[in-house]
């Protein structure tokens, strides 16, 4: 008796080293989710720290590591076995060291690396929150294995293929934190279906707005993700060897993509609505993400000639200003629906209806 409960003190001695080395993992590969992730209700946080820092590790994989797609596809299937149980994350973790890229950031390095002690957190959530974060993160990585085959410096073929990339980087996540809320609030668990389908779109339109501020520097490593067919529409080929940046249709095709990652934001703003004012943590969670979505695309579309990331990036003083609204706004719904109007003025009506993936 007393040599069990001196390894469940064990244990939980190592789960709690664990936690901490997330926690201070987390302000090292996003700022961002560092500031948003503690707004949640405190049942929440370890599993969201836990599920964004996996899903991390998968954006280092695709990234970072030099292999070829189906190499990366190996990488992927492999975390999905770590996950499952089915093989040691130490393997996994000091066969991914020694293929990434040498300009890998240190903190994504040190991230992969100690993969094992993020999945020790994994396997200490409660078990519900455990089948959703796998969910998601076996989801990401086959569709990012699916469309390491597809990435090409001229873009994505449609704009279904577009969405279905938008879907597997970022939707799957809008769902997976609507199953993690649903499990915390009853109100949402009622609205779960409807729910479900919002945080797809509001992942999309996360993504999609990402997509296009990222547009040059993701040329600059040979690759992009807009879809071709929005493009061509407006006299724009995406022709690889052409000058983007000096084509009037070029711009043209920008506008529409403002347009479409507008319409897939529109959700969020129902998404955010129907989170009750009771819980003022997710829904500050939320809104710091939408208003800051919806002010980078409102500074697109006034300059769809940038070429650069920076020109249409928020400033600091604005993404202060939108976080208190926000703030504001997390315990009144009124206040709530004028800073997302706010924050989106100006953005165009939808063109067309989503047929994204999901």
């Amino acid at each position: 008796m007393a040599q069990h409960r001196g390894s469940e003190r064990a244990r939980a001695y190592r789960w709690a080293v664990d936690r901490a080395y997330q926690d201070a993992a987390l302000p090292g590969v996003s700022r961002t989710f560092a500031l948003t992730i503690p707004q949640l209700p405190e049942a929440l946080r370890d599993t969201v720290t836990n599920a964004y820092l996996l899903c991390r590790i998968a954006d280092t994989l695709e990234d970072h590591s030099a292999l070829e797609p189906g190499g990366k596809q190996d990488l992927f299937i492999g975390l999905q076995e770590v996950l499952q149980g089915q093989r040691q994350a130490e393997d996994l973790a000091k066969e991914v060291g020694q293929v990434l890229n040498l300009n890998t950031p240190t903190a994504e390095q040190d991230l992969v690396l100690s993969l094992p002690r993020v999945v020790s957190v994994t396997r200490g959530l409660p078990e519900e929150h455990q089948e959703a974060v796998k969910r998601c993160v076996s989801i990401m990585g086959g569709g990012m294995a699916r469309f390491q085959r597809l990435k090409s410096p001229a873009g994505l073929p449609d704009r279904a293929a577009f969405e279905s990339y938008c879907y597997y980087v970022a939707g799957v996540v809008g769902e997976m934190l609507t199953d993690l809320f649903a499990m915390e609030v009853e109100s949402i668990g009622e609205r779960r279906e409807e729910m479900m389908e919002l945080g797809r779109r509001f992942g999309l339109g996360l993504q999609a707005t990402n997509v296009i501020k990222d547009v040059w520097d993701d040329r600059q490593r040979g690759l992009c993700w807009l879809p071709r067919d929005v493009f061509a529409d407006v006299g724009c080929d995406l022709e690889p060897d052409e000058d983007w940046s000096a084509d009037p249709a070029f711009r043209k095709g920008i506008v529409r993509m403002v347009a479409i990652g507008t319409e897939h934001m529109e959700a969020a703003r129902t998404y955010i609505h129907n989170v009750p004012v009771s819980e003022p943590g997710i829904r500050r969670f939320c809104a710091w993400a939408a208003t800051m979505s919806f002010a980078t695309l409102r500074r697109i579309r006034k300059r769809p000639g940038f070429v650069s990331a920076d020109q249409v990036k928020i400033s600091r003083s604005q993404v202060r200003r939108l976080a208190l609204w926000s703030n504001y706004g997390a315990e009144r719904d009124g206040a709530m629906r004028m800073v997302l109007a706010w924050s989106g003025r100006g953005l165009p009506r939808p063109l067309v209806k989503s047929n994204g993936d999901g």
